[in-house]
């Protein structure tokens, strides 16, 4: 799929928990932090559009009592296999360095889309390159702090922080699907 990425992703991810009309998805992106990607009808019903137009959605019109129909959109197979595709693209430093968000969107949607041993992966893939990422990032701020602007260095010490703390998120929620792994058996 590539329309709208990042919106057609969010949308079909929330469509596949259950089918849902236009209305209840933008209702979702205003209410949550979902907005970041999208409250405008402007955006979100032709996007829905597109995603139908690509049969990755399918909409049906639910009578009601009311004198407004309400068009549900569901998850079509070839919409669940894009879906399954995106979520389980391996985690490069691009998306590390860039796409934090596009990462977390992803991992939302995995439990019930690629089961939790997918996800457990996803942990570790996400774990190992924020490990792999964290030493020249911190070595960049130690050789050149001296001479940054005050600014410029603590907000490089925050992102240093904030993948610090990434990672320790990380590796605590590889630990509890571990561990609920292993009570399950």
């Amino acid at each position: 799929m590539n329309n709208d990425s990042l919106l057609g992703f969010a949308l079909l991810g929330l469509i596949f928990e259950r089918p849902m009309s236009g209305y209840d998805l933008r209702k979702i992106f205003t209410t949550t932090a979902m907005g970041s990607f999208s409250d405008s009808p402007g955006a979100i019903y032709p996007a829905l559009a597109r995603l139908e137009a690509n049969g990755l959605v399918r909409g049906t019109v639910e009578e009601s009592a009311s004198l407004r129909k309400r068009r549900v959109f569901e998850i079509t197979p070839t919409g669940l296999d894009a879906l399954k595709a995106w979520l389980t693209k391996p985690v490069t430093r691009d998306d590390i360095v860039r796409g934090i968000g596009d990462l977390m969107l992803r991992f939302a949607f995995m439990d019930r889309t690629v089961g939790e041993a997918r996800t457990i992966e996803f942990l570790e893939e996400f774990g190992c390159e924020i490990e792999g990422y964290l030493p020249s990032l911190s070595e960049f701020l130690e050789v050149h702090a001296s001479e940054m602007a005050l600014s410029a260095r603590l907000a490089l010490e925050s992102g240093v922080q904030e993948y610090e703390m990434r990672l320790r998120w990380v590796r605590a929620s590889a630990a509890q699907y571990r561990e609920r792994k292993g009570n399950q058996v």
